[in-house]
């Protein structure tokens, strides 16, 4: 239900199930090569990498590799080896101008957005993300908010109060493809629109009627 507050008790069931998921080797490999950082960087002793590489390889859950990393900073691994740091909160606050986050950029934790009168548009078909939910604080008047989406990520309004603004959805279905990402829209929208969509075909794809290309992996 819109505004439903979650238990606390419930939130630490759901961290508890996700903890007991079984990692995959791609999360093996992505801890592994954050502890080879961190070494690289003298935050691990080559004793205390060697000790935490055997247990990343050997980690049944994702729990398990959650731990080896608790005591280092976060960060993240874009293809190619490209190292991000990852921000707790992302905060933008802006007026009468324009706010574009597009390409490679990386997802923060938690997004809080104060805008007034600012066409905004977070395009995510490309973003380095990091984590499967991302909470959007929203404080914004005029305008709207575009939301560009990819297969596996879903946006969730129920948390937003709309004052003479609406939600306008043209994202398609992805039939049964696994969510990876969770966007949670918490706030305020006045005077304006909420806009969730897929990217714009290029205008061969449109000719050839190609279907919009998915991320590798998909």
């Amino acid at each position: 239900m819109p505004g439903e507050i979650v238990p606390a008790a419930g939130k630490q069931a759901a961290r508890g199930q996700e903890s007991a998921m079984r990692a995959s080797h791609a999360d093996r490999d992505r801890v592994a090569e954050l502890l080879r950082i961190a070494a690289g960087d003298g935050r691990l002793t080559s004793e205390e990498l060697d000790e935490r590489l055997e247990a990343a390889l050997s980690a049944r859950t994702i729990g398990d590799l959650a731990g080896l990393t608790t005591d280092l900073p976060p960060v993240s691994l874009a293809p190619g080896g490209v190292v991000a740091e990852v921000k707790d909160v992302l905060t933008i606050d802006q007026r009468w101008s324009r706010v574009r986050r597009e390409g490679r950029w990386v997802v923060p934790r938690r997004l809080e957005l104060f805008v007034e009168w600012c066409d905004v548009t977070l395009d995510f078909t490309e973003a380095v993300i990091t984590q499967d939910t991302l909470q959007i604080d929203l404080d914004m008047e005029g305008k709207t908010l575009t939301l560009i989406t990819g297969p596996g990520i879903v946006v969730d309004a129920d948390g937003l109060a709309l004052e003479f603004s609406r939600i306008r959805n043209r994202r398609a279905p992805d039939h049964g493809a696994p969510v990876t990402l969770r966007i949670e829209l918490v706030g305020r929208k006045r005077h304006g629109r909420v806009v969730v969509r897929r990217p714009w075909r290029t205008a061969g794809q449109w000719l050839l009627r190609k279907p919009l290309a998915l991320p590798p992996g998909d």
